[in-house]
């Protein structure tokens, strides 16, 4: 199959129509879309990827108007989903409701639930549109690598697997929707109902506060065959190189004759241990590091590394996703070498 990076969006959506896969922009990374109602086609989006089928899809939703096609909606959850999609969405969010039975059960990888957003990319907004169809759509890359953040980073990864990549330029965001749940209405009264976060993302646990939620975070279990949402395997994300994280560069020493490369968050007094240096932000600013994060870590993945270090970067805000992300990305060193910490 000859892969095709365009412009071209009714061909995609002629692509679509016909039960094809096709990669598509949004505001958080680069998608791999198919028909979220077409069986035979969310399976091309898998045989691609090559994802294991116990990992769970989101599906992209046209409109507000296709969330109670697509989902149960309890009498006592009504308000507060409504409140939270009014806020959040179009946008980098994403809501795991009870699906309806019209949702197949690829997508849901067998669960009774279904992971649910509005993307608010213009690009994949006018698709998603005009085919009037909620769409499947993971990250448009093989299964557990670095998520992809421009057209190329698909075609590395998907080359002569998927007929067309929609170009539409960098991500915004540059990492994964927050993906949050409720708790049990019936065991929590109205005044207390609280949000999980499923995943960390754009939309931060101190945005969820601000308007009022007092969210709590879910941490995964290590059994990758109990996974609820997609992005919550313990590793995830990763470059074929290993990589590490640590807090402080300057206590950090390669090994004689070893190659390393390093994402940086403090400015770098000496780079002359480094073989290769990237700073997430320049002027250290959190939304940039999140665009810049994955787009980086391809690079120092192609520069014939043989470690990538990361510094931590602050855990408040946008900083709490963008270290989730590393630390699924980081390896077990196999040389016997300790991870710093």
């Amino acid at each position: 199959m000859k892969t095709v990076i365009s412009t071209d969006r009714a061909a995609a959506v002629e692509l679509l129509r016909k039960g094809e896969i096709v990669a598509l922009p949004t505001e958080t990374v680069y998608g791999l879309a198919a028909d979220a109602l077409n069986p035979i086609a969310v399976v091309k989006i898998f045989e691609a990827k090559e994802r294991p089928r116990f990992d769970p899809l989101i599906v992209h939703l046209p409109s507000r108007d296709w969330l109670e096609k697509i989902v149960h909606l309890p009498a006592d959850d009504r308000q507060l989903i409504f409140k939270l999609a009014a806020k959040f969405w179009p946008g980098p969010f994403t809501m795991v409701l009870l699906k309806r039975e019209v949702v197949p059960e690829i997508v849901t990888a067998g669960l009774d639930t279904v992971a649910v957003r509005i993307s608010a990319h213009p690009v994949f907004a006018e698709i998603v549109r005009e085919l009037d169809q909620p769409l499947a759509a993971p990250s448009a890359n093989r299964f557990g690598r670095v998520s992809p953040t421009t057209a190329q980073h698909v075609m590395d990864e998907l080359d002569g697997r998927i007929p067309l990549i929609i170009d539409a330029g960098p991500t915004e965001h540059g990492i994964e929707s927050t993906i949050i749940t409720l708790r049990d209405s019936k065991a929590c009264p109205e005044r207390s109902r609280r949000i999980e976060i499923l995943r960390r993302g754009p939309v931060t646990e101190e945005q969820l506060r601000g308007i009022g939620f007092q969210p709590m975070v879910h941490w995964q279990d290590a059994d990758a065959t109990k996974i609820s949402v997609p992005g919550q395997l313990p590793t995830h994300y990763a470059p074929k190189t290993p990589l590490c994280v640590i807090d402080d560069v300057r206590s950090f020493s390669p090994k004689k004759n070893q190659r390393v490369g390093l994402l940086a968050w403090h400015p770098v007094e000496s780079k002359e241990k480094f073989a290769a240096v990237h700073h997430l932000s320049e002027r250290q600013d959190l939304r940039d590091a999140a665009a810049n994060l994955f787009r980086y870590l391809r690079e120092l993945d192609q520069s014939d590394l043989d470690l990538i270090v990361a510094e931590r970067v602050p855990s408040q805000g946008l900083g709490a996703a963008i270290l989730d992300r590393l630390q699924r990305a980081a390896h077990e060193l196999s040389d016997g070498q300790d991870t710093p910490e």
